[in-house]
């Protein structure tokens, strides 16, 4: 028996229903219904003398649903990845791996082991019984460069907004105010066009 994880409720639904019709009675398909590691909010949670590495921990709320996955785990002979083909969708697929004991992870390097475990990463673009039976027929590997590229943003979320933010606030006593990697950056650009505007008019 093969369990296959999606990150979506109504994605696994769907796959059940193709994999009914298919006749394909070894499958079974678990939602994790999105992401559930993160970096604790009360803490930066970066280690800045390591590489930045995050320090991620289960989100509270879906503690129940990792022990039901992690059961569902030890109870089937194959692991199937089968989230989203984005950043977003790869890493919740090695957080779903980690958590299963499945990567080896010697920060920054990270990789899929698979001793033990028949353990696969299946992509594809449309949710229709023919990209189905074609990903299952093509597995392929974890993409670890996305899932690298999706901690970088989140690590760099941390880093810039946890510690900007509060400072304005402070200084500017309007604790409604914001500060992160992308929106500071793209308001900078912004006073800095409409100063060369007033400048030239």
């Amino acid at each position: 028996m093969a369990l296959i994880i999606v990150e979506s409720p109504t994605k696994a639904r769907t796959f059940n229903r193709i994999l009914k019709i298919e006749k394909k009675t070894e499958y079974y398909v678990f939602a994790t219904m999105g992401h559930f590691r993160d970096l604790p909010k009360e803490d930066i949670s970066v280690d800045f003398n390591t590489d930045f590495k995050p320090k991620y921990e289960i989100i509270a709320s879906k503690a129940k649903m990792v022990a039901e996955l992690k059961k569902l785990a030890s109870e089937h002979d194959e692991i199937i990845l089968a989230t989203d083909p984005d950043r977003e969708g790869e890493s919740i697929s090695y957080h779903a791996a980690y958590i299963l004991g499945l990567i080896d992870e010697n920060w920054p390097e990270m990789t899929l082991k698979k001793d033990g475990k028949k353990v696969k990463r299946i992509v594809f673009h449309e949710i229709t019984p023919k990209a189905l039976n074609e990903a299952l027929e093509n597995d392929e590997e974890l993409r670890i460069d996305l899932v690298k590229a999706q901690q970088a943003r989140r690590i760099l979320d941390r880093v810039v907004g946890y510690q900007l933010s509060p400072l304005l606030w402070k200084k500017l006593s309007k604790n409604w105010l914001s500060a992160g990697r992308v929106q500071t950056v793209a308001l900078r650009l912004v006073v800095e066009r409409e100063k060369e505007i007033r400048a030239f008019g």
